[in-house]
């Protein structure tokens, strides 16, 4: 993907003295009394803002912070504890500024924070006259939150738009390389994971993955879908029977190219969705009327792990079964260390991914956690991401 990233520009002197805007993902939760509960995207925006500040720039960062009304601030909205948490990690003050559209004093080598881009008339619609408001601000503008990359706002598309100069961040970068190493130029046999309660979320991810992939391994209520189209008893799970059409579709056009959707052979059944719920291992035709399916069985785990073992790049969204409660986690544990023990390239991405992979510690196993959950899921459905595509159009501007 041809695009301008911002560590070319640094490492080629272009930002010395330079005013440089970055678009950071700084949403992070908080506690009811505003106390930040978990700072991963903070310390994760840090090597972008260190690498602007030691490059000698001008340095002014701005996020969105939860779903604020434009125009009505509120103190819960402020971006305050950010600023803050922020300053610990760079180790220096960052001050925050309220209103900025309209200008903003920072010289080289500082960095100022810019309240919630959301409070700002415009931003969602991607305002051409805020968007214009935000370039002027800059010389040079770093998009570096993947998370909002399938969001076309003023602060991650329009400004990119009208700035002088529109790059990538090392964040942003980093996504672009995983995902065109995933999914443009694999290492075969390509394997994806796509799991979760329902087909029609991700029927669109499914077609396309199709259309590409060697192995499709589908979990959750999914799967139960699947089984389904395969006239297997899934007792009272959760699924879609209306979709089994696009389900049997999509089993036949992954055979018609010689590939595969392993269907599970055996389930781990409860007769309750609850913590304590008794965990009953079963083969698929064993499946009773008053049956839940809450897992994939050890048979099928094992088979697909075997897949996993055999691949050269695995894709993985969504966990195989409600791997919260242990006796319904074997599938997810299974495949989770089937894939930290693959040599194949992975990318995972996706909340309950990411809870996953944090619950068995295997985060230096993956090649390549992506940041954005919708953003990553409209990749998977072959979508061209807005920040992506204005990024590029600039880069050859």
């Amino acid at each position: 993907m041809n695009i301008l990233r911002f560590t070319d520009l640094c490492a080629q002197d272009q930002v010395r003295g330079q005013r440089v805007l970055i678009r950071a993902d700084l949403n992070v939760p908080q506690d009811e009394a505003g106390h930040i509960t978990e700072d991963t995207r903070i310390r994760a925006s840090v090597p972008c803002i260190e690498l602007a500040l030691k490059s000698g720039a001008a340095v002014m960062v701005t996020s969105h912070l939860g779903r604020p009304t434009e125009g009505e601030f509120k103190p819960e909205d402020s971006l305050a504890p950010v600023a803050v948490r922020l300053g610990e990690l760079l180790g220096r003050p960052v001050p925050l500024v309220a209103k900025w559209v309209d200008g903003v004093a920072v010289n080289p080598g500082e960095v100022v924070m810019l309240e919630n881009c959301r409070l700002n008339k415009g931003e969602k619609k991607n305002d051409p006259a805020l968007s214009q408001k935000m370039a002027a601000l800059c010389d040079v503008f770093v998009h570096d939150a993947f998370g909002t990359a399938h969001r076309a706002e003023a602060s991650t598309y329009g400004v990119a738009q009208y700035a002088k100069v529109a790059c990538a961040g090392p964040l942003l970068a980093a996504e672009i390389d995983a995902i065109t190493r995933a999914l443009d130029n694999p290492k075969r046999p390509l394997v994806a994971i796509v799991a979760g309660s329902k087909v029609s979320t991700k029927l669109s991810i499914l077609k396309s993955l199709a259309a590409n992939v060697d192995q499709l391994i589908v979990g959750g209520g999914i799967a139960n879908t699947f089984m389904l189209a395969m006239g297997l008893p899934i007792g009272k799970s959760l699924a879609e029977p209306g979709l089994v059409d696009e389900a049997k579709a999509i089993i036949e056009m992954m055979q018609a190219r010689g590939a595969a959707v392993p269907i599970p052979t055996d389930v781990v059944v409860a007769n309750e969705f609850a913590a304590m719920a008794r965990a009953n291992k079963v083969p698929v035709e064993a499946v009773q009327d008053d049956d839940l399916i809450l897992d994939i069985g050890p048979r099928t785990a094992a088979e697909l792990a075997s897949i996993i073992a055999r691949a050269g790049t695995v894709v993985w969204n969504g966990p195989m079964g409600v791997f919260e409660y242990d006796q319904f986690a074997g599938g997810t544990r299974t495949l989770a260390a089937a894939i930290a023990h693959s040599p194949a390239f992975s990318i995972a991405g996706g909340g309950d991914t990411l809870a996953a992979i944090a619950k068995y510690g295997i985060e230096k196993d993956i090649g390549y956690i992506s940041t954005g959950g919708g953003a990553f899921l409209e990749v998977l459905e072959g979508k061209t991401l807005p920040a992506f595509e204005i990024l590029q159009k600039r880069a050859v501007a």
